[in-house]
Formats: C-alpha cells, structure tokens, sequence
C-alpha cells in the first residue's frame, strides 16, 4: 500500500513523480538521449541554443539527473541553514532551474511554502517542471517563466537565488553579470557546481565576486578570506549521495543502488551568519584509534587533526563525521 501523499518527504515526492515520467518511452531511447545530453553538458564551449530540445530529451535527463542535483542543492542549502539559524527565505528565485530541482530541495530545507520562480530558456523543460510540481502542495504555484540567462537579465528583490549547474553554460561575461544580477537582487545566493577542478573554478570566481559585493561566506568556507588552495594544486568539493534508479543504472552500466554526486558550491548572504569552526574536506580516513580529519579553517588554513581514542567523545564524533561536515560537531 503506497502512503499517503502528506506523510512523503519532497525527496520521496520527487522520486515518486520522476518514476512516472519515462512510461512510453523505450528504455533505451532514454537512455540515448541521456548519453547525448551528458556530452554536450561536458562540453568546453557554451552552447547558443536550448540544450533540451523537447519532452523526450527533459523526460529522460529530468529523471536521470534530477535526484543527484537535488541531494545536492539540498546539502548546500542546510550547511547554510545551519550557518543562518532562524531564518527561512521569504520567496526565492532559481535561475537556469530547468525541471525544478533546487526549488524542490529549497521545500525540502525550510517548510512552509513561499512564493518561487524558476527561470529557464528551455520551455519544455519549464514545462516538465510544472507537471512535476503539481505532486508537491509547496510548488504547486511556483511560476515556471522563460528567460535566456545572458547579461541582458534583471531579477526583482528576493530573499534566496539559486544558480545550480548554470554556469558552465554560460560565456564568462555571462557568468559574471548573472552573479553581479544575483548579488544586487538577493539577501542570499547560493550557487552549485559539478565537483570538478574546472566547477571549482567557476565556484571561486563566483564567491569572490559575491564578496567583493559586500556578501559574507556562510557555507562552506570558514572564512570570507581568499581560498587557501593554491590554484591548480586542488580543488573543493563535496558528495551527496543519491539512490540510483533503473535508467541510472542502464545508462552508466553499475549495479550498485546508489552514487555519489561530487558537487562544489557557495553560499554567501548579507544576512548575519556564523559559519562553522572549520569544515572537512576530504573523507576522513579511519584507523585503528583514530580518525584523520582534512580541514579548512577560520585562519584561513588547510590542515589535517588527528583524533585519537584519548579525545573520548571527540573520537566518537569524529567517528560519525563526514566529507562536508563541520568541526567540531555542534555541542
């Protein structure tokens, strides 16, 4: 017996409506359009059309990337609520939102619904995004408007934007002026990026352009100061894990039941934060008595701790502790 629509968190929402999306289409033509939609996503040079065409191309991509872009806007938004406590967006706006995906993980953040816009140049997939938002009572009034993301975009005033996997699409005029638009519309930003060196870049320059603006990092940088990595030797990023569907497994041929979405990002507002003590970076590597922790700290600095079993409840909590995470744990 399926529950009851109101006792489904948005994640499982989400899947629910996803899992219907492909009915009708032949399991390998999805598959085909999904392998094609990721090269040109991979793709060097910014692309001067829409790169989802029409519903078949949305149906199969939508339900193939849409879970791992929502685990991880959804991390990204709670490092940030967890920095800004008290505080839950007014209204939002997600550029370059395609399907929806950041504004499901917004619901999935805060409760309560608020007004939402999602900003896309790619009907169909506006389209899509609206079929899918009905399941969801905090979406069903989302406005769902086309718009070309170029240097020619204004945003009204808003409490939260959201720029998820945007800007590698975009020329690096483009990029600029949409974070300067975001900047000078918004109290918040909060902008997420594939886990690769290149998204990482993408990630830097924007943060530093939200700075430079008078925003103060709230996630998940330390500090507001410069990064600490030496450009070219590294970069950061993140994992969210995500539950593997059916098409996720025909498309990339593993039989595990889920992956791990690797994802850089920012948040920055000019809301009064305090972000965390110092936040892991790497996957901590567990031994014998003892757990080896990567952080980034306030100094602004990278170092690695040890803690030993002699720290008694800090070993247990570093124990506990994941990639991404601060520390110390709260309390």
């Amino acid at each position: 017996m399926n529950a009851p629509a109101a006792s489904l968190t948005p994640a499982e929402t989400l899947r629910a409506a996803l899992a219907g999306l492909l009915d009708g289409l032949p399991p390998r033509q999805a598959a085909q359009a999904v392998e094609r939609l990721i090269a040109t996503y991979r793709g060097a040079t910014p692309t001067g059309a829409p790169i989802l065409r029409d519903r078949a191309d949305v149906a199969a991509y939508a339900a193939y990337r849409m879970p791992a872009t929502f685990e991880a806007v959804r991390s990204a938004l709670e490092a940030f609520a967890r920095a800004v406590p008290g505080w839950a967006p007014g209204d939002h706006v997600d550029v370059g939102g395609g399907t929806g995906a950041a504004a499901w993980a917004v619901s999935a953040t805060w409760d309560g619904g608020r007004p939402v816009t999602v900003l896309d140049w790619a009907e169909p997939a506006l389209a899509l995004g609206r079929e899918l938002a009905a399941a969801h009572p905090a979406l069903k009034d989302a406005r769902w408007q086309r718009a070309r993301i170029t240097a020619e975009l204004t945003l009204g005033s808003t409490d939260l934007v959201t720029v998820s996997y945007v800007l590698n699409e975009l020329t690096a005029p483009d990029r600029a002026a949409l974070v300067d638009a975001a900047a000078g519309a918004a109290r918040a930003v909060v902008i997420v990026e594939p886990g690769t060196p290149d998204g990482y870049a993408r990630v830097i320059e924007a943060r530093d352009r939200l700075v430079s603006a008078g925003f103060r990092v709230a996630a998940p940088c330390p500090h507001s100061a410069a990064c600490p990595i030496a450009p070219g030797t590294d970069w950061c990023h993140f994992s969210a894990r995500v539950s593997r569907s059916s098409l996720h497994r025909q498309v990339k041929g593993g039989s595990l039941a889920y992956e791990d979405e690797k994802f850089s990002y920012v948040a920055a507002t000019r809301l009064p934060a305090t972000p965390a003590a110092a936040r892991v970076v790497r996957k901590p590597q567990i031994r014998k008595g003892q757990v080896l922790l990567d952080l980034c700290e306030t100094d602004p600095s990278l170092r690695r701790t040890t803690v030993t079993k002699r720290h008694g409840d800090l070993y247990r909590a570093a124990r506990d502790t994941d990639w991404g995470d601060a520390w110390p744990p709260a309390g």
